[in-house]
């Protein structure tokens, strides 16, 4: 079963993304949040991914989300430090961090294909917040 964590610089961020797209889970997918510090300052901690990639860990596929450019980068360093089998288990997510987290939910509900997982999540980048008439 996929897994889901949250990258943010802010820890209410993280765990604000976490509570909206965990009101689409059918109960089986661990979403969980790695964001701020670890002393209460913005920012993201190398060491609070790793926590959280290791938490969620199984064997299956792992999806990243990150709010912003050093989100990733912190993600990377994460990647890099881990064991090879567990970092080649996780997939960053070129999608928005809330409505790529929330489709990427609603999808694993239906198919533990990290694959379509993903290309769900990124088309979340098209779509529309207004519509105009």
């Amino acid at each position: 079963m996929v897994s889901i964590i949250i990258v943010s610089h802010s820890e209410k961020v993280a765990n604000g993304v976490v509570e909206i797209a965990s009101e689409m889970n059918s109960g089986n997918i661990k979403i969980v949040a790695a964001g701020g510090t670890g002393d209460g300052r913005i920012g993201t901690n190398t060491e609070i991914i790793i926590d959280a990639i290791n938490s969620v860990y199984t064997g299956d596929d792992i999806l990243i989300f990150a709010d912003l450019g050093s989100a990733i980068l912190s993600t990377e360093m994460a990647l890099d430090l881990l064991d090879p089998e567990v970092a080649s288990k996780v997939r960053i997510v070129d999608a928005p961090i809330v409505e790529g987290a929330v489709v990427a939910t609603i999808q694993a509900g239906l198919t533990e294909n990290a694959d379509e997982i993903i290309e769900v999540a990124e088309g979340a980048k098209s779509l529309p917040k207004v519509h105009k008439d």
